[in-house]
């Protein structure tokens, strides 16, 4: 998660905001109180010097009264002025000067000024001469003062005018000095409410950076920290809420995460395959029995679109997979495990209706078309096999119905062909029902003890006597006895099935070898002929139940083409294995094994 800076955090922009607003408040309160102040210290310097100025012009009303016969000792209204005048200065007190009525200064303050005598050209004199106060601030020589001009009286009649200039830096200074200890006093304030202000930011912001640690941690999938609580406030109350949706977060995520467990286990152990995608119909789930049905490694079926990973892009679009209702039928695999595997395929979809992904189920059904197309081939073998003697016995016996039967000659050779074709479908119907016997679950065999040696030479005996002078008999068989736990019925059934097609096949003056290989755990039986052998792309197919390499001449001999369908149930159900090796033209040896074990042998012996 992005680290806040500094500058964007709640942190600094409490502190900065409760800052600007008492340095706003300090500003205001200030800038009030400072023109307050200056308003009332000027008035009071200006009441002030309006004060002693009235004294001042009412001595210099009483001197300019004086009849100039009065003075003595030399002193003249000007020296009585003046000594009046330097009682009225103080350290403001810049001038003063008395103008009488011809607008000449008779007197003055400023010893340094030779301006007795002169003329005055001040508007404010010449405004004073003729009754009218003036109260003004100017600019003299860098420093601000009161200008004041007041007219002398005397029974209501001007006879002159007082001017007085007054610096009022004190005034100023007092006011510097006030707004520095103002500007002291505000930075202090400032710096305790900066601090004040931090204290508070934290009590806030420290619960809310914890309660941030706590959703990254909850995020990460740990709900074992708690958020600590520093107070009973509404932040508080805030901090135990989080703790409580931490607790509920967990029994969540514990329950979800079991359900998960579960749905996972479950798809894992389905022998269906499960396809999910997301809304754009990419894979973001697969079972390894989808992934063995469409024969693709995981790595690279994540993200990728499931009409490619099916192979329907030609023909279908992910949309149209949303809207199909009905199943499909695809071919995957490889030539060594090729499988048929019906889609159905169902919607995600969330309680507003809005399409979230796809759900394919896939359903290996390579089994069901074998065993469909294994019926199908079945009722065409057996309704083939039965049609075709049927329809030779109708043939015989239509022409018997027809007057043959009054023949000689023609009515027995018709009999005995009617009896021939009634005792193959009898050898067929009885193949059928031996076979429906041996693919019930609960088929049991009646299995003992025996030496095989002696068995199997019996059987070899019985048909050396039996058989044709045209085919040799040649034995490979161990002179020592060899146990085996087994049904000698079915087992007889195998070697008379099996030595039968050896014979039938076999040429004129050809030969059949028996032989018995002893092999750890079983014992092999091999039967080879010398006939007109199997081709290669047929061998394997001879256990198939009616299936013929040359039907045309296996009818001739008599088959039923159950046979070997007959001896490998009968093999397999005594849990060992039957085969066949043949070249064309150089005959056909039948293997089949039996499961063996010389301990057991010895316990015999």
């Amino acid at each position: 998660m992005k680290r806040v800076r500094f500058f964007q955090s709640i942190h600094f922009k409490f502190v900065t905001v409760y800052v600007l607003l008492i340095m706003m408040a300090m500003q205001i309160i200030g800038i009030y109180f400072v023109k307050e102040l200056e308003s009332s210290l000027k008035t009071n310097f200006e009441a002030s010097l309006t004060n002693r100025l009235s004294l001042l012009v009412y001595n210099i009303e009483q001197e300019m009264s004086r009849d100039p016969k009065e003075y003595s000792d030399g002193k003249t209204l000007t020296s009585e002025i003046t000594t009046i005048l330097d009682d009225f200065l103080t350290e403001e007190i810049i001038e003063v000067r008395v103008i009488d009525m011809s607008k000449t200064v008779i007197a003055t303050s400023d010893i340094n000024k030779d301006i007795v005598g002169k003329k005055s050209i001040e508007e404010t004199v010449h405004r004073a001469l003729l009754g009218l106060d003036y109260s003004g601030v100017f600019i003299y020589e860098t420093e601000r003062v009161r200008v004041m001009t007041v007219p002398v009286n005397q029974n209501n009649q001007t006879i002159g005018a007082v001017y007085v200039m007054a610096s009022m830096e004190e005034v100023f200074s007092q006011m510097r000095i006030i707004n520095k200890i103002l500007a002291t006093g505000t930075i202090l304030s400032l710096a305790i409410t900066a601090a004040l202000g931090i204290f508070l930011a934290r009590t806030i912001t420290r619960p809310m950076t914890d309660m941030r640690k706590q959703a990254i941690e909850l995020a990460n999938g740990n709900f074992s920290r708690k958020v600590r609580v520093y107070g009973e406030d509404e932040i508080g109350q805030l901090a135990i809420t989080f703790n409580y949706l931490t607790e509920k977060l967990e029994d969540a995520q514990a329950m979800t995460e079991g359900e998960r467990k579960k749905l996972a286990s479950v798809i894992a152990h389905m022998t269906d395959g499960v396809i999910a995608t997301n809304r754009e119909g990419k894979v973001i789930l697969i079972n390894n029995p989808a992934i063995d049905m469409l024969n693709v490694s995981r790595g690279t079926v994540n993200n990728t679109d499931i009409t490619e990973l099916l192979g329907i892009s030609e023909e279908y679009t992910f949309e149209s997979l949303l809207e199909e209702q009905e199943s499909l039928i695809l071919e995957s695999g490889t030539n060594e495990h090729p499988f048929i595997i019906r889609v159905s395929f169902s919607v995600i979809q969330k309680e507003r209706g809005k399409n979230e992904g796809l759900i394919a189920v896939l359903y290996d059904i390579t089994e069901q078309e074998k065993i469909e197309q294994e019926r199908r081939e079945f009722v065409a073998n057996v309704s083939h096999e039965l049609r075709t003697p049927l329809t030779t016995m109708r043939s015989y016996l239509e022409a018997l119905a027809d007057g043959a039967w009054k023949d000689d000659e023609l009515a027995p050779q018709f009999l005995n062909v009617t009896q021939t074709e009634t005792e193959r479908m009898i050898r067929l119907v009885n193949d059928l029902l031996q076979l429906s016997k041996l693919d019930r679950t609960d088929y049991k065999l009646n299995k003992d003890w025996i030496n095989f040696t002696d068995f199997f030479q019996k059987i070899i005996d019985r048909f050396e006597m039996t058989k044709s002078q045209h085919v040799a008999f040649f034995r490979n068989i161990p002179n020592d006895p060899l146990y085996v736990d087994i049904d000698t019925d079915k087992i007889t059934q195998v070697l008379d099935n099996i030595i039968s097609n050896a014979l039938k096949y076999s040429p004129e003056g050809g030969k059949v070898i028996f032989t018995v290989d002893v092999l750890p755990a079983e014992l092999q039986i091999r039967i080879k002929d010398e006939g007109v052998g199997i081709p290669q792309e047929s061998v394997n197919k001879i256990f198939d139940r009616f299936y013929r390499v040359d039907k045309a001449r296996t009818r001739k001999l008599g088959g039923t083409g159950l046979g070997l369908a007959i001896a490998k149930e009968m093999v397999q159900a005594h849990g060992g294995d039957i085969w066949a090796q043949s070249r064309e033209g150089a005959g056909t040896t039948v293997f089949f094994t039996l499961p063996y074990d010389p301990e057991q042998e010895d316990e015999w012996e």
